[in-house]
């Protein structure tokens, strides 16, 4: 493990049928690298890596590191602070807590905690029990020497350029490819293929000009700014979990206890 840290609601998946459907269609679509299926030891075993070393850690010279451009262009629904706001058409439930996922699309970690509880959260943030916000990250493409990480998440924003990031960001992580391996425009198409990116041509010109670098290395800057250390980080409202604390949320139940704790 790699040391450091519109009202339309047809572009969101309809259920949670549907997006196991494209989780399987992404295993598919890659040839190396993509996620296992995880059985129930499994599950186990990886709520114990996450209670004990955290997930993906950031070091403190990395922080330091991180520079972002200062001309950052953000995608729609989206800020340096706070992240990119998915379901933004959702009404919210009286009181429902902000609930901001930090994550690097090269995080092993990441990729098993969205296998337990990505479609909990999904389903949390499509009835408007939380507000949902993800706060990318590309740490790792520094720490690995492998551009992965920066290159899925600009192609996760031009997807959402076009409606697709959720569908897009789910097939990503169930496909991910091996920690340390750059990918190419052609593994990462996999995933818009996958999410059903209407206007392929338009999102192939737009992550091959790399429109969102600039905001992603920015937004991991502002991660540390924020306090996270490592990767996955959960934050609810002004809850920060992670290592051994994010361990009672790696279940379905844990987390949506959590959210309810957390319900004013």
């Amino acid at each position: 493990m790699a040391k450091k840290p519109n009202t339309n609601r047809t572009d969101r998946p309809a259920s949670a049928t549907d997006r196991q459907a494209k989780i399987q269609a992404a295993q598919k679509a890659t040839s190396t690298g993509g996620a296992n299926k995880i059985t129930i030891a499994g599950v186990v075993v990886i709520l114990a890596i996450i209670a004990v070393v955290g997930g993906v850690i950031w070091s403190q010279k990395s922080a330091e590191d991180a520079v972002g451009s200062g001309n950052t262009s953000p995608p729609a629904g989206a800020t340096v602070a706070e992240g990119y706001r998915s379901f933004a058409d959702v009404t919210l439930k009286p009181g429902a807590p902000t609930v901001t996922v930090f994550e690097d699309f090269q995080c092993p970690a990441c990729r098993d905690l969205e296998a337990i509880l990505g479609t909990t959260i999904a389903d949390l943030a499509e009835s408007g029990d939380i507000k949902l916000n993800y706060h990318v990250m590309n740490f790792l493409d520094d720490a690995t020497g492998a551009k992965q990480s920066t290159p899925v998440a600009n192609g996760a924003f031009c997807a959402a350029d076009q409606g697709k990031w959720q569908e897009f960001h789910d097939a990503a992580f169930s496909g991910q490819y091996t920690e340390g391996t750059s990918v190419t425009q052609e593994q990462v198409a996999a995933f818009a293929k996958t999410a059903g990116v209407p206007d392929l041509s338009a999102w192939e010109a737009c992550t091959s000009a790399g429109k969102y670098t600039a905001y992603i290395n920015d937004s991991n800057e502002s991660a540390g700014k924020l306090g996270v250390t490592g990767t996955p980080t959960i934050r609810i409202n002004d809850q920060m979990y992670s290592g051994q604390t994010l361990a009672p949320l790696g279940t379905p139940e844990g987390f949506t206890k959590a959210v309810q704790d957390a319900t004013k």
